[in-house]
């Protein structure tokens, strides 16, 4: 069969599809038939006529919906000016985005014409005379029950009209609103209709446009795009898929392909990279960047984004944490988490393994940010600590000494840096043997401690024995007494020898009662670090009591829960070594609290509640010293006695106790 492309309708040629027609409507009778479009967007409104007379109509139907939508009266604006539906009107929708695929064929005399589609529609009954019927409805009922009298018409005129100013619209927000459902509703609803002729299929100009569906020239010559050989024409039956842009899925803000990797400057390749993979050797850095890239120019750009640990490279932890940023766990600002994970690097520069408790207790952060950390350069490894991610690279170091000499200058003022802020004692700044890390686990069970503690109970007790059987020894070579009073030799809790003292060693990081500062007991008084000289309790008590007193002015309100959290926040911000960090009981927050100003305000929660202890210990600030302070303690008398209040409740209750009439601005304001 000899297949020709006709063009005579190219881009004119739409299909239309009626997946859902009543079986009483025809297409012959036209004369009420009408139709309009809106090409931008390719809708089409059709209206089609019902055959009344059909037995598959229901007339008293069709009378009742012409009754609700126009009323009794009839005039131009009527839908139905029969008194009868008589017609439907049809709305189309698109049935598929890309119609490149598709095209209307016509066989004759052993010929096959194509002619490309420009458009799919299908056309579904459209129920806007619904709208019309209930707006009507609507009507109707407010006719009957608006007022009587002309003084009521006159006060329902009159509105008052409140006057705002709209502020200038930023990109964003413009943005925003151009790809709104609302805005786009509004173009869409600015486009005019375009009324459109109806031809049936028997009008002489239907027969004439039927005519262009037939290729109009069937030499060869006009048909070159037919004449291919068998590789192309295969190429045109089969293209290679490719996507639209607008039909690919939207990837994630995080995500980035090679490809489109590619297209980016050099050094914000490498920076993507770095970010995502966090340690690299230079080889897989290189071999990751395509074939042909310059070594020297990378070089200088992966200086600006990472620093080498152990002859990889590790990203810098400014382009992880940039400034104004904070910690997704404890909210602690990105200089501060900075420091702490620079002090993990340098470690890492210092040995492959690296304690998290020692990292913890240096830092002063929470164990999530610590494990962040951790988890970017290394692996948890059982009874051991944390090894570096990657074997230490020997081809790099030998092959860039001066790029390494230049890391090691660098890594020297990094550690000069952390010596300060950390105040670091030696025993951090030197790296540990490996041969003795080996040797003794670094992470201990319960029940080797407890082993290890009897053991040194024994090895004591034998050394003691030695003693006093020295001792006793001596005593009888010297005749100074036949017997001897065993009540008299005082055995020593501790060896003072110099030889071999008691290792404590084992029992590090066993007190767990104190989290960033705050004692986990409640009734505990004294500091975990010990008891302190008389003037810096003062200081301390100083200290403590300007942080309650200016979080209460912001606050008003706050839970011990709350309150212990925040100043976890205000330990983390302050510099190592601070007199805040001597350890401050829950017993002491409290009796700060209530020394500035504070009450406890006893809230009855209900017996049921699933918070904890500290979450329903709730402090307020009784004086702050504002114009609010009487309306504050009548609030906080009333939610003494009920967990919760309705607000005409409070406001009568301020209003009576106060003595005036608050509005509802004054209300919200002593609310919040």
């Amino acid at each position: 069969i000899d297949v020709f492309l006709a063009r005579s309708l190219l881009e004119k040629l739409y299909l239309f599809q009626y997946p859902i027609r009543p079986a009483s409507m025809t297409y012959d009778d036209v004369t009420h038939l009408s139709a309009k479009i809106k090409p931008k967007q390719q809708k089409v409104e059709l209206e089609m006529a019902i055959d009344t007379l059909n037995p598959n109509y229901c007339r008293s139907k069709g009378e009742q919906i012409a009754l609700n939508v126009d009323g009794t009266c009839t005039d131009e604006t009527s839908t139905y000016s029969s008194k009868l539906m008589d017609k439907q009107t049809f709305c189309s929708s698109q049935a598929a985005s890309n119609v490149s695929r598709y095209a209307a064929a016509v066989y004759k005399k052993g010929e096959l014409h194509l002619t490309p589609l420009h458009g799919i529609l299908q056309l579904r009954p459209s129920f806007t005379y619904l709208d019309k019927a209930d707006a009507k409805h609507r009507e109707r009922e407010a006719a009957n029950e608006g007022g009587d009298s002309s003084q009521d018409e006159a006060e329902d005129d009159v509105k008052q009209i409140t006057v705002r100013f709209s502020r200038p619209e930023t990109e964003q927000a413009r943005q925003r609103r151009v790809q709104s459902y609302e805005f786009l509703q509004k173009r869409q609803a600015e486009e005019h209709w375009v009324h459109l002729h109806y031809y049936g299929f028997k009008d002489s100009r239907s027969e004439h446009e039927r005519q262009y569906l037939f290729s109009q020239g069937h030499g060869l010559a006009e048909n070159t795009e037919l004449i291919k050989s068998p590789s192309e024409y295969l190429m045109m039956l089969m293209p290679p898929s490719v996507e639209e842009e607008n039909d690919k899925p939207m990837a994630p803000s995080n995500v980035l392909s090679m490809a489109q990797l590619r297209t980016l400057p050099l050094a914000d390749q490498i920076k993507i990279l770095m970010k995502n993979v966090k340690v690299m050797p230079f080889a897989n850095l290189m071999s990751l960047l395509g074939s042909g890239t310059d070594s020297t120019a990378v070089l200088r750009c992966i200086q600006q984004v990472a620093m080498l640990v152990q002859g990889n490279w590790v990203v810098k932890s400014d382009v992880l944490y940039p400034k104004d940023t904070s910690s997704p766990h404890s909210g602690v600002p990105a200089e501060v988490l900075c420091r702490g994970r620079d002090f993990v690097m340098w470690k890492f520069t210092q040995d492959r393994w690296v304690v998290r408790k020692e990292v913890a207790a240096v830092t002063k952060l929470c164990p999530e940010d610590v494990k962040d950390f951790l988890e970017h350069m290394s692996v948890a490894r059982i009874n051991k600590g944390w090894e570096f991610m990657l074997p230490y690279d020997e081809d790099f170091v030998k092959k860039h000494p001066d790029i390494v000499q230049r890391q090691h200058m660098l890594w020297m003022g990094i550690q000069a840096k952390l010596e300060k802020v950390y105040n670091l004692l030696k025993e951090h700044l030197t790296p540990k043997k490996q041969e003795a890390q080996s040797a003794h686990p670094l992470l201990v069970s319960g029940e080797q401690r407890v082993n290890m503690a009897k053991a040194k109970v024994k090895q004591n007790y034998g050394q003691l024995e030695k003693e006093f059987q020295k001792q006793k020894v001596e005593m009888k070579s010297n005749d100074t007494s036949a017997k001897m009073d065993v009540s008299n030799i005082c055995i020593k809790e501790e060896p003072v020898s110099d030889e071999e003292p008691m290792d404590t060693s084992a029992y590090e990081g066993m007190n767990n009662g104190i989290v960033n500062g705050l004692h986990a007991e409640e009734d505990s008084m004294d500091s975990l670090n010990g008891h302190l000289p008389g003037g810096c309790i003062d200081r301390v008590a100083q200290e403590l009591k300007a942080f309650v007193s200016s979080t209460f002015k912001k606050q008003f309100v706050l839970t011990l829960s709350e309150l212990k959290r925040l100043f976890n926040l205000h330990l983390a911000s302050l510099p190592p070594g601070h007199m805040l960090f001597s350890g401050i009981s829950d017993k002491m927050l409290q009796d700060t609290v209530l020394d500035t100003g504070c009450k406890q305000i006893l809230v009855p929660f209900p017996p049921q509640t699933a918070a904890s202890p500290d979450e329903l210990k709730v402090y307020a600030l009784w004086e702050a010293g504002d114009t609010y302070d009487q309306h504050r303690q009548v609030l906080l008398e009333i939610f003494s006695k009920n967990y919760r209040v309705r607000r005409n409740v409070i406001q009568n209750q301020l209003s009576q106790e106060c003595g005036e009439d608050l509005n509802k601005q004054e209300v919200d304001r002593v609310l919040k």
